[in-house]
């Protein structure tokens, strides 16, 4: 038999007429429920080759013939490498089990998690896996009368809606205002983005500053921008910063591209780094490795993160027992961007 043009979509009964079965032989051997000889099933799967038949796992999930492999999972965006790196430990995760990975882009607002959270539910997953700890009041009703596994991620939350994985935000911007002050450093900047929807950004701020203040510095002017956490707008947001606060010894950013942008601008100006002024991230991506100066950042294992959000899953669909608050911790990575022998 000719193989059929693969823009002509192969239906069940197609198969079964192939086979010479009846479509509920067929339905019963790609199901894998029994009832047909191994003569049978051989027949069957060989036209399904043949044919290039593609069962519709949806409609099989909504009738009820076997349980959803999807897995719902929310994330701000994908230029992010952060969040990519979080995507991916998820989806290498969930594969391994036999799961597969449904993306949602909320684009950090409430209305966009909200329409997903309503869309992905009419597809009947298995669980979901979402950004953050903040969620709209519709949301949050849609999700508690799912009755479905829910894994809350990125900022560590002790009261989730199921399980939570993630760090702890405000610890990770003490950590580093602690370390900039024990350098000498007192007064200091931070360039961010608009933190109405970055609430774990915000975590670190908060957390900074309260860091450097304990520590008898200032944060002097903080900057956060109607824009995306990258290259570009850490770049242009420290020439708007240095151009109002010049007296600054060190900037803090949101993130480590940003702080690259920071990095390239005060170097395209002739400051050095750090004589000049200081320069310290959040996030300690790849590309800080192979700088020609060690950014000063925090590291966080984003792929750990995600490989750990998708075992929590995993060990809720097979019924074990999980822990509620899964904290995968972070560390200080001191770089050559900030001075270590500024005198107090």
């Amino acid at each position: 038999m000719e193989k059929p043009n693969k823009s002509n979509k192969v239906s069940l009964a197609e198969v079964a007429q192939a086979a010479g079965v009846s479509k509920m032989t067929a339905s019963r051997v790609l199901r894998g429920s029994g009832g047909y000889s191994e003569k049978t099933r051989k027949k069957v799967m060989a036209q399904v080759d043949l044919l290039g038949y593609l069962p519709n796992r949806l409609a099989t999930v909504f009738s009820g013939e076997k349980n959803s492999t999807f897995v719902g999972v929310s994330i701000p965006e994908l230029g992010n490498e952060v969040f990519t790196q979080v995507l991916e430990g998820i989806d290498r995760k969930l594969g391994s089990f036999g799961h597969q990975t449904v993306l949602g882009l909320t684009q950090h607002t409430h209305e966009e998690e909200e329409n997903w959270i309503r869309t992905v539910l009419s597809w009947q997953p298995a669980g979901l896996i979402l950004t953050g700890r903040s969620h709209s009041i519709r949301s949050l009703e849609m999700l508690r009368n799912s009755g479905l596994p829910i894994v809350e991620i990125w900022d560590l939350n002790s009261s989730p809606l199921d399980v939570s994985v993630g760090i702890n935000h405000f610890d990770s911007g003490f950590e580093m205002g602690r370390y900039l002050i024990s350098l000498g450093y007192r007064s200091l900047g931070y360039v961010g983005t608009s933190h109405d929807t970055a609430n774990a950004a915000t975590a670190r701020l908060d957390g900074f500053t309260k860091a450097v203040e304990d520590g008898g510095g200032s944060v002097r002017r903080q900057l956060c921008l109607h824009d995306t956490a990258s290259f570009y707008p850490g770049f242009y947001g420290t020439e708007q910063l240095l151009s109002t606060s010049q007296d600054l010894e060190c900037v803090f950013y949101q993130n480590d591209s940003m702080a690259f942008g920071g990095l390239q601008f005060c170097t395209a100006r002739g400051m050095r780094i750090p004589e000049d002024i200081g320069i310290a991230g959040w996030g300690d991506l790849p590309i800080a490795s192979v700088l020609h100066k060690r950014l000063t950042s925090i590291h966080v294992s984003h792929l750990k993160l995600g490989q750990v959000a998708a075992e929590k899953m995993i060990g809720r669909l097979s019924g074990e027992s999980v822990a509620t608050c899964n904290d995968i911790g972070f560390h200080l990575m001191p770089g050559s961007t900030v001075r270590s022998n500024i005198p107090v």
